[in-house]
């Protein structure tokens, strides 16, 4: 049973759905783009780039963080849409890049994606730099501020000390974009590190404590028929998760 804060964010928050002709040109451009992999293009057929890129108002010229990243699929397509007077940091720390390297060789290959800074580095200080970007996105990653695996490689992460960063990164009124596998009712942060989920309400509570504000919510891999309870990898839900989608504003 979800929680009445989240029926309560879709019936006032949850923005249309986005018709394809009322794309914007440089989202369907970027969608478009000649050298994307068919990889990627049989992942937008889930992704769904072009509404999630309308939703977060992304434009030409703007400065995106593509927190914890990875393998590049969301740089690639932000790379684009913003254009070359645009510029896309990517940033993965160390256990990333080594989960992401393969994909990240075959995407930079050959000096593409020019108008991107990658960075590997660790979350104690990412260098983000003092109101410089215009929207930071953190795409499945946002429930590993609170796992720990420190014998597998992943090291416990100050969850206030990075989203204090990622505020101080933003420029005044700025936005952040979270988006996020659904935990059930109750479980908090509790199952971060065994099934890589993360309660909503939670999550809303967490970041708006760090000087944000829920602006909209987008319905579109919304899942009613998850279970809340399983492992996003068990063969049974992977790929069709009930996850969140917040937009926040830098207040």
């Amino acid at each position: 049973m979800r929680s009445l804060m989240t029926f309560a964010i879709a019936a006032l928050l949850v923005s249309p759905p986005l018709v394809a002709a009322e794309t914007p040109a440089n989202i369907a451009s970027a969608i478009a783009a000649p050298g994307r992999s068919d990889k990627d293009h049989e992942r937008d057929k889930r992704d769904r780039p072009a509404e999630v890129m309308e939703f977060a108002g992304v434009k030409p010229g703007m400065v995106i963080a593509d927190v914890f990243g990875g393998g590049g699929y969301w740089t690639e397509l932000l790379a684009n849409a913003v254009g070359p007077q645009g510029k896309v940091t990517l940033v993965n720390n160390s256990p990333y890049l080594n989960f992401a390297r393969d994909d990240l060789k075959a995407r930079f290959t050959e000096g593409r994606l020019k108008n991107v800074e990658r960075r590997t580095i660790e979350t104690c200080d990412m260098k983000l730099g003092t109101a410089r970007y215009d929207l930071i996105l953190i795409v499945m990653s946002y429930h590993d501020l609170y796992y720990v695996d420190a014998e597998g490689g992943w090291p416990a992460i100050d969850a206030d000390g990075f989203l204090k960063q990622l505020h101080t990164a933003l420029k005044p009124d700025g936005r952040l974009l979270i988006i996020d596998h659904a935990a059930a009712v109750g479980a908090g942060n509790k199952v971060a590190g065994e099934i890589h989920r993360i309660e909503e309400s939670f999550a809303k509570k967490d970041i708006e404590a760090h000087g944000f504000t829920l602006e909209k919510a987008w319905d579109g891999y919304r899942n009613s028929s998850d279970d809340l309870t399983k492992l996003v990898f068990d063969t049974a839900v992977r790929g069709k998760t009930d996850r969140f989608t917040h937009l926040y504003r830098k207040r």
